[in-house]
């Protein structure tokens, strides 16, 4: 059997919007290769994905739009965690350039190393050849092809902005937010698209929504948030609840007011890129 295709894009070839949609983290292809090597069974793996959350961009979807759905899962390689995030224990021999950064310490770098509550996903060392055979195959064709994707939307519109879309488990506290909004800080995108996002998504009845708290956004933000150079980064992530059944396995009676939800702030983000660029010309 051919190995699965790393992602789908959906849309034409020419983005008809300068807002492109990613949704890194709901990919559910578990090669043999990794099933054999992990030590938790396959339902426990599955924790580490965001849970159907490309069922939240259908609408953009359906409208015609680039969003680029990763198809392998999270537990094979983490597509929001930069090359080199990676605990050097995990591999051997370990190559140059590892550098565990918090997450990667915590067990979920660049390769996930453990469940949280279940324990080290590996009983041994990945192979060096393994962890470079993931990085080319997955994570690198699916950060080439968003670059270039964005570059094209930037060319035709002037400006271009990455929604990287995931979601997040319920957050303890009774003010908890449902829905937190990234931009690196300000570093990754312009404070007026920002700003459009979070308007949006309280217009949307988006619930509670938080600024970057405690979600700021990963390595997908930082690698293509250029805010200087017209491309512009935000992340979303939703509460499982608004969308999942109690069990958070499948999709709930929530999940087609969370995809209008999403669709509301993609729309808006869309009308403000192209007034800039209007207002550019």
């Amino acid at each position: 059997m051919p190995p699965a295709a790393p992602f789908i894009r959906f849309g034409p070839a020419d983005p008809v919007s300068p807002v492109i949609v990613a949704v890194p983290h709901a990919g559910r292809v578990y090669p043999p290769a990794l099933l054999r090597a992990a030590r938790l069974p396959l339902d426990l793996l599955e924790m580490l994905e965001d849970r159907h959350a490309d069922r939240l961009a259908s609408e953009i979807v359906a409208g015609g739009a680039t969003v680029f759905v990763a198809t392998m899962a999270r537990a094979w390689i983490d597509l929001n965690r930069g090359p080199g995030d990676l605990d050097p224990a995990m591999v051997s021999p370990p190559p140059p350039g590892l550098v565990a950064g918090p997450r990667a310490r915590g067990g979920l770098g660049l390769i996930p190393r453990r469940v949280a509550g279940f324990g080290e996903v590996y009983g041994r060392p990945l192979a060096a050849e393994d962890v470079s055979e993931r990085l080319a195959a997955v994570h690198g064709s699916w950060h080439d092809a968003l670059a270039e994707t964005l570059a094209a939307a930037r060319r035709r519109f002037g400006v271009a902005l990455l929604l990287d879309l995931h979601s997040m488990p319920p957050l303890p506290g009774h003010a908890a937010p449902t829905l937190v909004i990234g931009d690196r800080h300000r570093t990754s995108a312009a404070p007026h698209h920002v700003a459009t996002a979070l308007r949006a998504a309280r217009e949307a009845g988006g619930g509670r929504v938080a600024l970057n708290a405690p979600y700021a956004g990963g390595h997908t933000l930082e690698r293509h948030g250029r805010p200087g150079s017209g491309i512009h980064a935000i992340q979303l992530e939703l509460c499982r609840s608004l969308y999942l059944d109690p069990a958070r396995r499948s999709p709930g009676p929530g999940l087609p007011a969370a995809t209008r939800l999403v669709g509301r702030i993609w729309e808006a983000l869309d009308a403000d890129l192209r007034g800039v660029a209007l207002a550019a010309e």
